[in-house]
């Protein structure tokens, strides 16, 4: 009997080891990267005075990135789930995102702490020692963009439970409910200036809320990204379907600037949706001659590469560039004389932030790889 047993354990250690590697997809590399794009295009490309018709339309083109980073989220999470044990990805996930969020939050907690009303902290005057855990727990303060990480830590914890549902096949029969959610339960937003009044513990509580809103509110994308993932053959329809889509995405793009524009109804998820799957159909099909081009996609893989680096450190080059050259005021003030002086500001904005980032990146990284070129440089930056 021992033998036996110790025969079928051998089988098994074989059969695992010589379970073949996921395929690398390189129109989803692409599309990583093109999504982090535009996550710094919604954080730095936005103008106009706030609930205006230009300011409706201009948010409602350039935000909602976040759609896309989930959906990807989702997406690579289904594609390298033919190794998931639970323990060792939560343990990867802590190594790979959650030490790089805490390590490339330190200039955020300084600018909190030196520029507390200049950088919108709703926590000043609060001890240190609650301070900074609390920031770091909610990420939305202290690295505007970072509320992001607490929220995606649930989609981890929930990890085991995804797959189970998935192997059982009621996982993907939930998505029409679950994007009914998406469609009713708007994100929201939070502002410095409607917490600033409440007491810090009402505040922690606001953020909190906010975290759990978008988890609730993104589930559809990161089961929708586990789905096409599982079933790729369908992203082939989504070109196919692409004129379809694209009267989907203008329309619904419209009627939410209308009910944005009057108060009523706000969800940039539901366009930034069709705009995914466009993007999909599109990359997949012209996969090979994005491979043919080998500098194009050599750069589009950089890019790739450097996302999520870029999404931890951009919004402090935003700070900074906003501080020295006074662009909050001086967008007001080209504002008044037309639309094209801002257009141009708020994209070499774009473009000098994110340069800056990569900029950034790319020195820290070859200065830790001459310190130790066997370190791992992800969890320090991300990258």
């Amino acid at each position: 009997m021992a033998s036996i047993i110790k025969g079928l354990r051998m089988e098994n250690n074989i059969e695992i080891q010589q379970k073949p590697k996921k395929q690398f997809l390189n129109y989803i590399n692409v599309f990583r990267g093109l999504a982090i794009l535009l996550i710094i295009m919604g954080h730095t490309m936005q103008f106009g005075t706030s609930s205006s018709l230009i300011n409706t339309i201009n948010k409602e083109i350039v935000c909602g990135g976040t759609a896309l980073f989930i959906f990807i989220s989702g997406f690579l999470f289904q594609h390298l789930s033919y190794k998931f044990e639970y323990k060792n990805y939560l343990s990867k996930k802590w190594t790979n995102v959650i030490m790089p969020y805490l390590i490339t939050a330190i200039p955020g907690i300084v600018f909190c702490f030196y520029f507390p009303i200049a950088y919108k902290n709703s926590f000043a005057g609060l001890n240190p020692i609650i301070q900074i855990p609390a920031l770091l727990s909610i990420g939305r303060v202290h690295n505007v963009p970072t509320w992001f990480i607490p929220m995606i830590v649930l989609f981890f914890l929930c990890s085991y439970l995804l797959l189970k549902l998935e192997k059982k096949n009621i996982l993907y029969k939930l998505l029409p409910l679950l994007f009914l959610i998406t469609f009713f339960l708007q994100r929201g937003d939070i502002e410095y200036k409607q917490v600033i009044n409440l007491s810090y513990i009402e505040r922690y509580m606001q953020y909190i809320a906010y975290i759990f809103t978008g988890f609730i509110h993104f589930f559809s994308l990161y089961v929708f990204g586990m789905y096409c993932s599982k079933n790729k053959d369908i992203i082939d329809k989504f070109y196919d379907k692409r004129l379809l889509l694209w009267i989907l995405m203008i329309t619904l793009s419209i009627l939410d600037i209308i009910f944005t524009y009057k108060n009523i109804y706000c969800n940039y998820t539901v366009s930034k949706t069709m705009l995914t799957m466009l993007l999909l159909g599109y990359l997949k099909h012209y996969d090979e001659f994005i491979l043919s081009h080998n500098k194009t996609n050599k750069t589009l893989d950089i890019i790739a590469k450097y996302s999520f680096g870029l999404f931890f450190i951009h919004w402090y080059y935003l700070f900074i560039i906003n501080m020295m050259f006074n662009l909050p005021n001086v967008i007001t003030q080209y504002y008044a004389n037309g639309y094209a002086a801002v257009i141009l500001i708020v994209t070499l904005r774009f473009l000098a932030v994110t340069l800056c980032s990569f900029i950034t990146l790319f020195i820290i990284k070859s200065i830790l790889k001459k310190i130790n070129e066997n370190i791992n440089t992800r969890e320090f930056l991300g990258i």
